[in-house]
C-alpha cells in the first residue's frame, strides 16, 4: 500500500532510518515484524529523540504493562476518547487494534461511532462512560463517577490505569489533530 504523502502538515526534519540511534532502529525492526509498518506517529516523534524515547516508554506501560485492564479495554479507551476528539489519526490506528483483539470487526466500527450501541458487558460500559466524561467535562468527574468503577468491579489502581490511559489520548489526540497527522494507509485495512 503507498505512503502518504506527508505524516505531519509540518516540515519537521524526519532522520532516515539508517540515521537513528541503533535501538531505534532495533525499534522500529520489531514494528516491521509485528504490525508489517513503522506507526507514523512514532516516524514523526523521531525527529526529537528524548520526546521520541518519553513518549514510547509511556505509550507501552500504559498499552502493554501489569494492568487488570485486558489490551481490548485499553484499545477501547482509546477509541472511546478519540472518537468524542474527532482525531483521524488515532480512531484509524486504534480502530483496527480493536478489531483486531475483539477479533470482531463491528465492534471496532461501533466504537469509532458510537460506543453507546455497542454490546458491552457492565464493566466496559463504565470504564467508557467513565473515559467520555473525562474527556468531554474534566471537571465534573467526582467521586460518584470513581464509585461507578468501583462497583463494577475496578480496583483503585484499575481506575488509576483508566484515567492514566484516557488522559494520554486526549493529549496524543490533541497533537495529532494540530499538525494533521496522517495514520499509515495500512490500518485501514486490518482486521476486517
Amino acid at each position: 500500500m503507498s505512503q502518504p504523502t506527508h505524516i505531519t502538515a509540518l516540515g519537521l526534519p524526519i532522520p532516515d532510518r539508517h540515521q537513528l540511534p541503533e535501538e531505534v532502529q532495533k525499534y522500529f525492526g520489531k514494528c516491521d515484524k509485528k504490525l508489517g509498518m513503522v506507526p507514523n506517529v512514532l516516524t514523526a516523534y523521531s525527529q526529537n529523540m528524548a520526546q521520541f524515547e518519553v513518549f514510547t516508554r509511556f505509550y507501552n506501560e500504559l498499552m502493554f504493562g501489569d494492568s487488570e485492564l485486558t489490551p481490548l479495554e485499553r484499545e477501547m479507551i482509546a477509541v472511546v476518547v478519540s472518537s468524542e476528539n474527532h482525531c483521524y489519526y488515532c480512531l484509524t490506528a486504534h480502530g483496527a487494534a480493536v478489531r483486531e483483539y475483539s477479533e470482531n470487526p463491528v465492534l471496532g466500527e461501533l466504537m469509532v461511532m458510537n460506543y453507546r450501541v455497542a454490546e458491552l458487558d457492565g464493566r466496559q460500559r463504565a470504564m467508557l462512560d467513565f473515559a467520555h466524561k473525562l474527556t468531554v467535562t474534566p471537571a465534573e468527574i467526582g467521586e460518584s463517577d470513581r464509585q461507578t468503577l468501583r462497583d463494577a468491579g475496578f480496583s483503585e489502581r484499575g481506575i488509576w490505569d483508566i484515567a492514566n490511559i484516557a488522559g494520554f489520548y486526549n493529549m496524543t489526540n490533541r497533537v495529532a489533530s494540530a499538525v494533521d497527522m496522517q495514520p499509515n494507509p495500512e490500518y485501514h485495512g486490518r482486521f476486517r
